[in-house]
Formats: structure tokens, sequence, C-alpha cells
């Protein structure tokens, strides 16, 4: 046991996330470092086990600084120290707030594959870079557009647009144009729910139409916007209008289409869309004011 080291209770490891090989080759008698991502392994088998010194025992996931060792020299993530209560995983010391700087050291030195390079990815990043790409890979997966629920399903566009079908009985639209009607027959009771979702299906593309109610501020609103099924470079290249009225009235909105790497919230709050107060919608309702029946009607159009 190490000096001064107290013994701390067993810690269960998480669940193992992603892995990487970092293995040696040669080329014309020169050794080449290169990186294998844990789903398509090629080439030599690990020699230096380099990879292994760098997951963290109790997540498996790659640690970046600051690595935590205790006084054996068993490393540890800065994320899992608070999980373990400042005990080491491996041989139950205290672990006190020692810094693994020749592991850190010997990191930055690695290339390592995106983890996405089974989703398309193939780029290699310096060890201490790819967290930081990963975040922003145009490759990395799209959470589900859907509004009603805190979904977790991830995946690309096609496996996307099945889920949505299938699992969320969302409508299914071919064409550009639109014209929907929303009825509702309290709408009084209508506050921060979310309505409707529907996909079309227009320039090969799809696209998501959202249409709820909500508070904004103290003021009850209807609020209809498109969002992209891709990422935002490609959005900008459509514009869509949305439009609803009644008795010589209306109330029209031009934009373009926020990706859907933006959540559903945000655009919300971002008010970037039609914006219905709910006396006006009450109006374009007509009847006594008692539900509401109102027809959005819209185009979207390539730039």
């Amino acid at each position: 046991m190490a000096p001064g080291g107290g013994v701390c209770k067993e810690v269960e490891s998480y669940q193992k996330f992603s892995k990487y090989d970092v293995v040696k080759t040669e080329k014309n008698g020169m050794p080449i470092k290169t990186a294998i991502g844990s789903g398509e392994k090629r080439g030599l088998a690990s020699t230096n086990g380099v990879h292994e010194l760098l997951e963290c025992p109790v997540c498996t996931i790659l640690m970046y600084p600051p690595i935590h060792q205790c006084p054996n020299g068993h490393t540890l993530c800065s994320n899992c120290i608070v999980r373990v209560h400042n005990c080491c995983p491996t041989c139950r010391l205290e672990l006190g707030n020692i810094r693994c700087l020749a592991l850190e050291k010997v990191a930055e030195s690695l290339e390592l594959p995106c983890r996405y390079q089974s989703l398309g990815c193939y780029d290699i990043f310096p060890y201490y870079s790819k967290l930081k790409h990963e975040q922003h890979c145009r490759f990395r997966p799209y959470n589900c557009p859907y509004a009603g629920s805190e979904c977790s399903i991830t995946g690309d566009i096609a496996s996307l647009v099945t889920h949505l079908k299938d699992d969320h009985n969302v409508d299914m639209h071919d064409g550009c144009t639109f014209n929907h009607r929303y009825v509702k027959a309290n709408p009084h009771e209508v506050e921060n729910a979310t309505w409707m979702l529907t996909v079309f299906n227009c320039y090969g593309r799809q696209f998501c139409l959202h249409f709820e109610a909500f508070q904004l501020g103290m003021a009850p609103v209807y609020m209809s916007f498109l969002r992209f099924m891709g990422e935002d470079s490609e959005a900008k290249k459509y514009s869509y209008s949305l439009e609803v009225g009644a008795y010589g009235r209306k109330v029209t909105w031009q934009g373009v289409p926020r990706s859907i790497r933006d959540g559903h919230r945000k655009v919300r709050d971002s008010q970037d869309g039609l914006i219905i107060p709910r006396n006006l919608a009450l109006f374009f309702s007509g009847g006594d004011r008692q539900e509401l029946k109102l027809r959005v009607t819209g185009r979207i159009w390539k730039e």
C-alpha cells in the first residue's frame, strides 16, 4: 500500500463505449503510425497497448487532460473521479490530486480516426483535436426530430424517416406545396403543447412541418415552422413560405428552414416561424371562438 493511502470500497465499471487500436506498420523500411477504429480493425494487432492506457477504467472512454492517477499510478478520467468518490477503482486507494502528466504527453503524439468512421468520416486527427471534431462532424448521427416526446433515437436521415413513420405515426407527403387544416375543440386548454409534425419529400429531401401552441411570455400563441432533415449548409439552399387567414385577412411568413441539428425547442424559442396570437387565430376560426379551425398553406422552393 502506498504511504498515506486510505482504502476505499469497490467501484463498479460502466458500460464500454469506444475503443481504438494504435498500430505501427512499415513502408520502405520506415515505421508509420496509423490508427484503426474498433468498428473496422485492419492491419496488425496493437503491439504497444497505448490505447489501453488511455482508456478510463470506469467509463472506458478515452481520457483527456486532466488525467488523474492514484499513488500507485492507476489512471482515471476527470469525469469519473467524482463518480468513484475520490477512490481508485483499481487498488481502492484515495486518489488525491495527482496529474499523470507523462500519459498526457504521450497522447499528444497519437493520431486517431473519427468515431464516426463507420458512417463515412475517414479523416485522421491528432488525439487532442479528435473530440472537438466529433462534436461537429457532419457524419455524426441526427437526433429524432419528433417534438411530441423526448425521443432518444438517433441515426441517419433514411433511418429517422422510417422511425418517424413507423414509431411516431407521422404523416408523410410528397410534394413542395401543402394545405393543412388544424382543428382543436377547446383551444383555451392547449398551452405548451406540441400538436403535429408532418414530413414532406420535396426535391428528393425531407422537411418537417411543425405546428404547436405555447406561451410566449404571458400571451398564448400558435406557431408553425419548417425544419430540414440535413445539415445547415444544405438547408440554406431552400426557402419556404407559410400563410394563414380568413375573412379577407391573412398573415404570411417567408424564411429559410432550420436544420434538425437545431433542436425543436431552440427553433421555437427563437420565434423563427409563423406566429399567430390566439385571439387572431380564433378570429380566423370564426364561430363562437370555442373551436380552433386554422388552415395553413405553404410551399418550399430551391434557391
